[in-house]
């Protein structure tokens, strides 16, 4: 008698990662391939592929891919899958932004750069969401995971970045909600499909960022930190798994409380 598989086992699903060489992205490669999942991290730049198996514990294949460019979609997809093979899990992870991303502040708008953030960021989660929907729908299911943030959910709490010179882009705020709720929407849509569309959305994690920071923020927070980046790829893998198999539609917050309070 065959033993009753893990209820988190992955293997022989193919899943696709934008982003995987990002700091949460390599935490979602290593959470899925750890569940054996067969992971293929998606980035724009080749020369981050190393940046993957340096972090992973398991084997990660890498593939040279613009997850911003939104051209042509079905084509690109068709590409991917006919080289590594059908997408049982895609997980929306990348973070393409403009330069002066760090410089937008709610008294500095700039409407164009602005509008190109949106298209880099939203446009690029929610047409590359609903392209690979299709694609699963014909074959009779598959998950889609989008990394939103707490941000998409409530308001930003400002006084975490008293004292540094941090802020939050006003269009992040506008961005991860409309990503939130074109979750929902692609989980109502394909349900019947058998395709499940779930959204993580984490509070902050840690990167190095100042100490002024870090203190105003772990005040914030219940569990009094920020997360590990390894603390986001569980909940993915979660979320892909046949665990969450009559789960569609979720906002699963990574947050450490932030939003309980």
């Amino acid at each position: 008698m065959n033993p009753t598989p893990s209820l988190f086992d992955l293997e022989g699903l193919t899943a696709y990662v934008t982003g995987g060489s990002g700091l949460i992205g390599r935490s979602v490669c290593n959470a899925l391939s750890s569940c054996h999942a067969g992971v293929i991290a998606l980035d724009i730049a080749a020369d981050t592929a190393g940046d993957i198996t340096d972090e992973t514990t398991a084997p990660v294949g890498f593939m040279q891919f613009d997850a911003a460019d939104v051209t042509n979609l079905d084509q690109r997809l068709a590409a991917l899958e006919e080289a590594a093979g059908d997408a049982d899990i895609w997980v929306n992870c990348a973070y393409p932004r403009t330069k002066d991303w760090a410089e937008h502040t709610q008294e500095n708008l700039n409407p164009i750069s602005w509008a190109r953030n949106v298209d880099l960021q939203m446009n690029s989660y929610c047409l590359l969401a609903s392209a690979m929907a299709d694609r699963m729908a014909a074959r009779g299911g598959g998950s889609i995971i989008n990394l939103g943030s707490i941000y998409g959910l409530v308001a930003a709490d400002f006084s975490v970045y008293e004292g540094t010179n941090m802020t939050l882009p006003p269009a992040y705020a506008a961005i991860k909600g409309a990503v939130v709720n074109h979750t929902r929407y692609l989980a109502s849509y394909y349900g019947p499909k058998g395709v499940r569309v779930n959204v993580v959305c984490p509070g902050g994690v840690a990167n190095g960022q100042p100490a002024r920071f870090v203190e105003n923020y772990n005040a914030r927070t219940p569990m009094g930190r920020l997360a590990k980046p390894e603390e986001i790829g569980g909940p993915v893998a979660f979320l892909a798994s046949p665990a969450a198999s009559y789960v569609t539609g979720a906002v699963l917050t990574v947050d450490g409380g932030w939003t309980a309070i």
